[in-house]
């Protein structure tokens, strides 16, 4: 009994000391320091060596200009632990009175204390970084590894070369930091990619790695440095300055295609697909093994599939079956099945065959995944056909096989469709509500945008009548009947003007549009959502679709460039943005991306 109160007692106390905690954060957070001073003193009176609670009271001590409290305290710290962290402590106190000598003074302190003890570097150095005292911390972390060789700051030190604008000795460190501990490679590539990517214009810094690694390939005959710059260029979205280094490491390095089959699928996924096309013909001309022949062959047909015109059908047709012919009817060739399957339902429109295709794969011994490939495009397929309920079961029956797997959630999205296409919106936005949490962000932003056109229609029109015309227009795009869906979205745009709807199918039509290279009526529809919806969500893919269709497709830069300023300096939330920002400063002249 007496034991059960000792514990009753101890959990109450943890619990009421959790509860002031929170009580301390909150008053700190909200800027009431007189309020949290109070609290963390109390904090640090139940818990004198709690590190965190001290130096937040000293904060508060210094937001409330209390300088002799904090001097004081910070003091009284270091003469009782004597670590070198408070001497940079009791300096920055100075330094917040303007007192630079005497705050230089307790910093050069902190470093000679390393000095002594180089094993303080890492509280002393971390202190400096934390109050932004960049010089102090390069120091401190060059001193240490001065009087304790063992030590290695390369990667602290580089860092801080980045922070401070020495990008030049940044990017010098960190190369030979890679080459010399590779384990180290994937942590500093991430942060130059930081550098790279970041929200400033890092044209500068682009161009001096580059160089440097250009440089380093020159100088040094060692694949490490290929593999680096073949890195640089995948950063870049330079598939084909990629692949050259790729297949020069591949000639001294012939046991693995694995980078070079990697690189083709940054390609396809980026839309490069002539690079793609060069890359895949490489890994035919270069492998025996029988997946890679056929998933290169695969991947072949399906990019001839998306760009040829209908002229070019039959000879696809005979292409696909002397492919089947050659590796044969077996789970090893399932992913050319399923195009032939694809082929045959969407664009030569024989659903009875397509769907023969797929039932006689899912008569092989196939894996779950496998399995579930077959299902979807069978569903696909029955879709096409406006078999609602029998595409449904198969999209579900992947739901269930492969709970929380991309492919699920893959299948899910195709089921909301599914509802939204039959008009089933309620059902349908249920499921796109969930599926905006998806953590494949193709998926996510799918999801996000069909729930924000059901619910912004629903809103202007209880009926839906609008948004059961655009969901017909939609569907028929799917059925790949373009004509048909042109003649839907304009009824749409006479029938309802001026309503909600009218944005939204004005950008549906103009992709409609950009799909048959008819870029004069894309161009119309998207300047129609400038003109009459610059206040609404669709605005950005205007001015960003419109954009590139000039960049792209016309080769007119001066009507590109205004376009893609307009999404950077108006439309910064835009996914778009990235894109918008690069494409930018390349017709800009910062050529040395």
């Amino acid at each position: 009994m007496k034991n059960i109160f000792i514990y009753i007692v101890l959990l109450y106390s943890g619990f009421a000391f959790g509860q002031n905690e929170q009580l301390a954060q909150y008053y700190y957070d909200k800027g009431d320091f007189e309020k949290a001073k109070i609290s963390y003193e109390e904090l640090l009176k139940n818990a004198p060596s709690n590190t965190q609670y001290f130096l937040r009271t000293v904060d508060c001590y210094q937001q409330l200009q209390q300088f002799a409290n904090a001097e004081k305290a910070i003091q009284e710290r270091f003469n009782r632990y004597k670590q070198g962290v408070f001497l940079v402590e009791l300096g920055y106190n100075f330094q917040l009175q303007k007192n630079d000598s005497k705050a230089k003074n307790y910093y050069e302190q902190a470093i000679e204390k390393i000095k002594v003890s180089p094993n303080d570097v890492y509280g002393i150095a971390n202190s400096f970084e934390k109050k932004v005292l960049l010089e102090y911390a390069l120091k401190a972390y060059q001193t240490a590894m001065q009087i304790q060789p063992t030590f290695n700051f390369n990667f602290q030190i580089g860092m801080l070369y980045g922070q401070l604008g020495k990008t030049d000795l940044m990017i010098d460190l960190l190369l030979t930091e890679s080459f010399t501990n590779p384990q180290n490679t994937s942590l500093i590539q991430t942060q130059l990619s930081r550098f790279m990517n970041g929200e400033t214009d890092n044209t500068a810094f682009k161009d001096a790695m580059r160089k440097a690694l250009i440089l380093k390939t020159q100088k040094d005959q060692d694949v490490f440095w290929n593999h680096y710059l073949s890195w640089f260029y995948v950063q870049q979205k330079e598939f084909g300055k990629a692949f050259i280094q790729e297949k020069a490491i591949y000639k001294r390095e012939p046991e693995s295609l694995m980078s070079i089959v990697n690189l083709s699928q940054f390609a396809m996924n980026e839309d490069d697909d002539e690079t793609a096309v060069e890359i895949l013909n490489f890994i035919l001309q270069n492998t025996k093994d029988l997946d890679l022949l056929i998933q290169s062959n695969a991947y072949l047909m399906q990019i001839k599939i998306d760009n040829a015109p209908e002229k070019d059908y039959p000879a696809i047709n005979q292409e696909l079956q002397q492919l089947l012919a050659t590796y044969e009817i077996n789970p090893f060739s399932l992913s050319l099945q399923l195009i032939q399957a694809h082929f045959l339902a969407f664009n030569l429109k024989k659903t009875e065959e397509g769907k023969a295709v797929v039932k006689r794969a899912l008569e092989l011994n196939l894996n779950e995944y496998q399995k579930a490939d077959a299902k979807m495009e069978l569903a696909d397929i029955l879709l096409l056909e406006e078999k609602y309920n029998q595409a449904l079961i198969y999209y579900s029956q992947i739901q269930l096989d492969l709970k929380n797997d991309v492919m699920a959630h893959e299948a899910s999205l195709k089921a909301a469709k599914t509802s939204y296409y039959k008009g089933d919106f309620e059902w349908a936005n249920k499921q796109f509500k969930e599926l905006k949490a998806a953590n494949t962000q193709l998926i996510a932003n799918d999801a996000l945008e069909y729930f924000l056109l059901i619910n912004d229609n629903t809103a202007a029109d209880s009926t839906q009548v609008a948004l059961k015309a655009f969901a017909k227009g939609d569907f028929l795009i799917y059925q790949n009947k373009k004509q048909e869906a042109i003649a839907q979205f304009q009824n749409i745009l006479k029938t309802f003007k001026g309503q909600e709807i009218e944005a939204v199918t004005l950008l549906r039509l103009g992709k409609v549009y950009e799909s048959q290279k008819d870029f004069a009526s894309a161009l119309s529809q998207y300047q129609q959502i400038i003109d009459n919806h610059s206040d609404g969500i669709y605005v950005d893919e205007a001015l960003f679709f419109s954009a590139e269709i000039y960049n792209d497709e016309l080769k007119d830069t001066e009507k590109a460039k205004p376009l893609y300023e307009k999404v950077i300096f108006n439309h910064q939330d835009s996914i778009y943005f990235v894109d918008a920002r690069k494409k930018y400063r390349e017709l800009r002249g910062d050529k040395n991306l």
